[in-house]
């Protein structure tokens, strides 16, 4: 079959469709699952949550909805990280207790992510009982394999990175009072020169299988940059780890076992979360290593080097992926306080809504590189693609001047008859080429879709569905049913038959988006009339009348009209009445 291109589509809808087997005998995308524990970081809480928190969540989030969505064993883990100096000094300043300050910030971030739809299964705090339990459980097996030992630490200390930095990363800058001062080369923030006595971890050890480990597991790290940005740390030697601080500065912690003088590191401390969510010690085998981290490129060397060598070293395998994303800026500037410019998400969720929120973050938000978020954008990509095209279409094939019986259609073969079984089509024949190729690409829609959700392509995997609703609006537009006869039976044949097509697409579109959109998702088949035990893909099968098989939903009734899909929004204002719904933080 010869692909005609088409400019301004994606690649495998432009020059060479990349799925040529037929769907409706392939259903690939929802074989080969198996259970996946899906984690987002745990939340920092010495501030509130803001927008980087709420895309790390939302990414992890769609790639567990997704995968429940093929019928899959799947759970969301995520959660706030409570230990550490600077949780110590913030809630000093505070005036509160580190647990009541905690509890309070934890619950900021619960409140955040249950506004924003994440359907995460597992919400943990370090501060629980059975954390602290597991992380003394995974210290003691460390020692007891001989990975950790006493000695003193000097060197450079950063207190809000909560680590040591060697020479190499730190550089001499000026401070407003003219001062040279030393910082992070990365973060920029204040280090000073400390020596204590700490244990150590001898991650030294670990340098030649951590890079046996990428070598093996080329897709461990996503997106590819920061792949090569792990293997380009691990060409430099990697110096044993500080992981414990002396309890006299660092009270709010859990004590090393054993020692009551040390505290333990808050990064191993943090990153044990992970296992105590899958069941360490005794468990835990049902999810480890089946698992897909989320996570920020500011902690990628804690997920990728520190964390697969304590694996390594208590006899655990690494997890299968690290997904990496980049960081969000405001009109091309980082976000900072001082600048006025932090994007607070549940203003975000009041103004565009909740889903549209969620869909402009996770359709504009390309991991491998840093983002902008303007209104102006938000607004136009919105209006674009949920209000005009998939609320559009949506409108267009319900309206009761077209659709006068508000049923789902019917199917003709006569006027749509199948391309591969008719060389010589009847005289009611009214299908196009065109029509034909867009049957081909909605078929292989869900098996596109779910090889960009498996490397965390979410915003390809949109890309993908907003073509397919744009060829669909052409498909509607060129035949012009509103043109037709209804009264005519021949013409009446083609009408029910353009409805039928149109409205497959829409279950199709509909079923993929919820992941990432579940209320328009579910808004869309409600009113379709696609029953709740009817919206996953197992058994999916696009357009069956079309292959000769029973279709449920062929003449079935529509749901209730419940308005507009998506409403359109205005570039020039914002809406003034906040929704009372949302919490107040």
């Amino acid at each position: 079959m010869r692909w005609v291109c088409r400019g301004g589509l994606p690649a495998w809808l432009r020059c060479g469709f990349v799925f040529p087997v037929q769907a409706h005998v392939s259903r690939r995308w929802v074989q080969n699952c198996s259970g996946t524990l899906f984690t987002t970081p745990i939340f920092y809480v010495n501030a509130g949550p803001h927008l980087g928190h709420v895309y790390s969540a939302l990414l992890a989030d769609s790639l567990h909805r997704e995968r429940a969505l093929r019928d899959c064993a799947t759970r969301l883990s995520t959660g706030t990280d409570e230990h550490g100096l600077k949780i110590q000094q913030a809630a000093e300043a505070a005036g509160k207790a580190p647990y009541q300050f905690c509890s309070e910030v934890s619950e900021q971030f619960r409140a955040v992510f249950n506004h924003t739809l994440i359907s995460y299964t597992d919400y943990i705090r370090t501060t629980e009982e059975h954390h602290k339990r597991t992380v003394e459980k995974f210290w003691t097996v460390l020692s007891e394999r001989g990975y950790i030992y006493k000695g003193v630490y000097e060197g450079w200390y950063s207190t809000p990175d909560e680590s040591f930095l060697a020479e190499s990363q730190v550089m001499g800058i000026q401070d407003k009072q003219g001062n040279v001062i030393k910082v992070s080369t990365e973060s920029g923030h204040q280090v000073h020169w400390t020596k204590e006595e700490n244990y150590m971890f001898k991650l030294s050890d670990f340098r030649p299988l951590l890079l046996k480990w990428l070598e093996t597991h080329k897709q461990a790290i996503y997106p590819e940059n920061f792949y090569q940005i792990v293997l380009q740390w691990l060409q430099e030697d990697l110096p044993d780890l500080s992981v414990s601080r002396e309890r006299s500065r660092l009270k709010w912690g859990i004590p090393v076992p054993g020692d009551s003088q040390q505290t333990i590191y808050v990064w191993l401390d943090a990153l044990v979360n992970y296992l105590t969510v899958a069941g360490y010690p005794e468990a835990h085998h049902s999810w480890w290593p089946a698992v897909h981290h989320v996570v920020g490129k500011d902690i990628l060397k804690f997920h990728a080097i520190y964390w697969p060598a304590f694996l390594m070293a208590a006899g655990l395998a690494p997890p299968d992926h690290i997904f990496v994303h980049s960081h969000w800026l405001a009109s091309g500037q980082k976000m900072s306080k001082s600048l006025g410019n932090v994007v607070d998400p549940m203003d975000c969720c009041d103004q565009y809504t909740v889903d549209g929120f969620r869909y402009f973050l996770l359709r504009h938000g390309v991991p491998d590189r840093d983002c902008d978020y303007y209104h102006e954008k938000v607004v136009q990509l919105l209006n674009a693609e949920l209000a005009d095209a998939l609320g559009g279409l949506l409108n267009r094939c319900c309206a009761s001047s077209i659709n006068s019986t508000q049923s789902y259609g019917f199917f003709s073969s006569s006027c749509f008859p199948d391309k591969h079984n008719c060389f010589d089509k009847a005289a009611s024949a009214r299908a196009m080429e065109e029509d034909y190729q867009l049957i081909e690409f909605v078929e292989n829609l869900p098996t596109e879709v779910q090889a960009r959700y498996e490397k965390c392509q979410i915003y390809k995997a949109l890309e993908a569905i907003d073509a397919c609703v744009r060829l669909t609006n052409k498909f509607f537009q060129r035949h012009t049913p509103w043109k037709l006869d209804s009264t005519n039976p021949v013409e009446k044949l083609w009408l029910d038959t353009i409805i039928y097509v149109t409205m497959e697409c829409l279950r199709t579109y509909g079923t993929l988006l919820q992941p990432v959109v579940p209320s328009i998702a579910d808004k869309l088949l409600s009113r379709l009339g696609v029953a709740q035990n009817e919206r996953t893909l197992k058994d999916f099968l696009f357009l069956a009348r079309y292959h000769g098989k029973y279709c449920p939903f062929e003449g079935r009734e529509l749901g209730p009209d419940t308005g507009v899909l998506f409403n359109r929004l205005d570039q020039n204002k914002s809406r003034k009445t906040k929704d009372p719904s949302i919490p107040k933080l």
